[in-house]
């Protein structure tokens, strides 16, 4: 009996370590909830889009991290070319500006809110669980969206 009382603490207090934290996506134009839904730590969401400026495919990764977004992968990319090369962190900047193609890993960039406008072209889709929004269908040209995320007690 003690040892199934002790293990029963040690489960609840295991559970209770567990951290989540509370995802909203809002049209900031019309003031609608879009997506409201709660994360465990190291899950993952995914935002695709198109860069307009280089024509290339984009990936942006997050990992959910105590109430933060934590951008730790990004790949600019052609879909018809071979795999972009992967590159150091210290090359980053230099390949944002340049418009090649390209992957970097490792990253640890913290967000709590990340503010889209809907332009014609880069057509935004947000991948959450088993969702994905396709945001100008959502909210059309040019409207707002804001992603926030923050700790859920």
């Amino acid at each position: 009996m003690a040892i199934q009382i002790l293990l029963l603490i040690g489960v609840s207090s295991c559970i209770a370590l567990e951290g989540k934290s509370r995802l909203k996506l809002m049209d900031e134009s019309r003031g609608a909830n879009l997506l409201d839904l709660t994360l465990k730590d190291g899950e993952e969401i995914f935002l695709y889009w198109r860069n307009s400026l280089f024509n290339l495919d984009v990936i942006e990764k997050f990992t959910i991290d105590q109430g933060t977004l934590i951008l730790t992968e990004v790949h600019f990319f052609n879909p018809s070319e071979s795999p972009p090369p992967l590159i150091s962190l210290n090359e980053l900047e230099d390949f944002y500006q340049t418009g090649d193609s390209f992957s970097v890993q490792g990253l640890q960039k913290k967000l709590t809110r990340i503010d889209f406008r809907i332009g014609e072209i880069g057509h935004p889709k947000l991948r959450v669980k088993d969702q994905i929004l396709d945001l100008k269908e959502l909210v059309g040209f040019g409207g707002k969206v804001r992603l926030t995320i923050q700790k859920d007690f």
